[in-house]
């Protein structure tokens, strides 16, 4: 097949998409599934068959406009522009095309909403972090990042009277105990596997500290890659798990009494040519440069309204408290786990390459691409301005004296509230998108405020 039907006739295959379709006819694919985040931090998505998967690729499959006005409860919320009428088009990324090892069969990609004549759509998340890194390219500056989630591996076991399902965790091992790691064992190895298999570098593993906790991080990234990751990531730890009878949830906080589920976000900023580390300064007590300082001057002046997109859920904020590390406070520190922005000390015999920022305001609950192109956006304010972030934090900053350090938000209200308020962030979100991501949260925050603890423990773990 040498052509493909685009919206605006039949084009030549690029090679990537000649890639894709080679692979899927050798490798026996008879579904790809075209992906997405939505405003409730949602994968969602539609898949195209073998036999149509040519003209899809330029043409994409059509989606109602009114599906980015929907909740993580399916609720459709009333949006200006994203109503019953009107439609966008999914689009895949050829660059993205993974063939799914936990689905036989199956493969995916990540796919851009896009308007009927191909053009960027204004409610499109990766459209919104493709932004975000043409505004660093401004600058002569490239983001690598990498999210570091964690997750609940367990069972779904029935309610008690008249309870909603529950999550039973796997284990109860200690925190990086090697009982963990067996009890885990042929579940870890099969996500390694699966992981790797779409081209996912796994890095680091272990038993963490909540019964069933897991954590696995994989390698950094160009932004957007390391948002596509966190897709792939999310879809792949589930995926694994339903195979296997088990059941695994991102979740900030799936179990109330058991520790949270974050997903840092570990960022740094790079020369166009990723030759040279611009947040590294051997000099600097820290290790790193003035430019890393603005950047998180920048992170701590809208760090109250970034939550409201790095913590995306009303589950979230369950495990943003103090002394859970998991940061309750608009700080920074080298190496303070109880601080928002936490300077990384480099690793030996890698200084320059290794120094990065952390944000630990952020779990998986997100959508990565809002979550990521919004901490860019934040760090750019801070470089452009010339923010100082003040005096690193070096003790639990709740031990300090009461109001010495801003808390951030205690609940989702609060930090869309912020976010509401933050005029940098709402014009980079633009009116579409940030109308339709406060009217979905805000819903979201209502609805669950109406029910009990049950209820909203069991809407997170079984959507993320």
């Amino acid at each position: 097949m040498a052509e493909r039907y685009s919206v605006t006739g039949v084009h030549p295959l690029d090679p990537e998409e000649r890639r894709v379709l080679e692979r899927v006819e050798t490798e026996g694919i008879e579904l790809v599934r075209f992906l997405y985040a939505d405003h409730g931090g949602v994968i969602r998505g539609k898949a195209a068959s073998r036999s149509r998967l040519a003209e899809r690729l330029g043409s994409g499959i059509g989606h109602t406009v009114a599906m980015m006005a929907m909740n993580m409860l399916d609720q459709l919320q009333e949006v200006e522009g994203l109503g019953p009428v009107g439609e966008v088009r999914l689009v895949p990324d050829p660059s993205t095309f993974v063939a799914l090892p936990h689905a036989p069969g199956a493969a995916a990609m990540l796919a851009d909403l896009r308007e009927i004549d191909g053009s960027p759509w204004a409610a499109c998340p990766r459209t919104f972090l493709r932004e975000a890194v043409a505004a660093l390219s401004e600058e002569r500056l490239v983001a690598v990042a990498a999210f570091e989630p964690e997750f609940t591996l367990g069972r779904r076991v029935p309610g008690t009277d008249g309870e909603p399902d529950r999550l039973l965790p796997l284990d109860d091992s200690l925190c990086y105990a090697t009982s963990g790691f067996d009890q885990a064992h042929d579940y870890a190895m099969r996500l390694v596997r699966a992981l790797q298999a779409q081209g996912l570098r796994v890095e680091h593993y272990h038993p963490e500290l909540g019964h069933g906790q897991q954590e696995l991080s994989v390698r950094h990234a160009p932004a957007m890659r390391a948002a596509d990751n966190q897709v792939i990531y999310r879809e792949t730890v589930r995926g694994v798990a339903f195979g296997m009878s088990l059941w695994a949830s991102l979740a900030p906080k799936p179990i109330a009494d058991q520790a949270g589920n974050g997903a840092h976000l570990h960022i740094s900023l790079w020369d166009p040519e990723l030759r040279s580390n611009v947040f590294s300064d051997p000099a600097d007590r820290y290790g790193v440069s003035a430019t890393a300082y603005r950047f998180i001057g920048g992170l701590i002046a809208h760090l109250p309204a970034l939550t409201a997109l790095t913590c995306g859920s009303v589950n979230s904020f369950r495990r943003l408290a103090p002394r859970m590390w998991s940061s309750a406070y608009a700080c920074y520190g080298m190496d303070n786990r109880e601080a928002a922005v936490r300077i990384c000390s480099p690793m030996r015999g890698a200084a320059e390459a290794s120094a990065n920022l952390e944000i630990k305001p952020s779990d998986s609950s997100a959508n990565p691409y809002l979550s990521l192109g919004a901490v860019i956006h934040a760090g750019l304010d801070g470089i452009r301005r010339g923010l100082d972030p003040g005096e690193a934090v070096d003790v639990d900053p709740a031990t300090l004296p009461e109001g010495s350090v801003p808390r951030l938000p205690r609940s989702l209200d609060e930090a869309l509230d912020a976010l509401e308020a933050d005029d940098l962030l709402m014009n980079a979100l633009g009116p579409l998108r940030s109308s339709a991501y406060l009217a979905v949260k805000r819903s979201e925050a209502r609805a669950f405020a109406a029910e009990d603890v049950s209820y909203e423990l069991f809407n997170h773990f079984r959507v993320f």
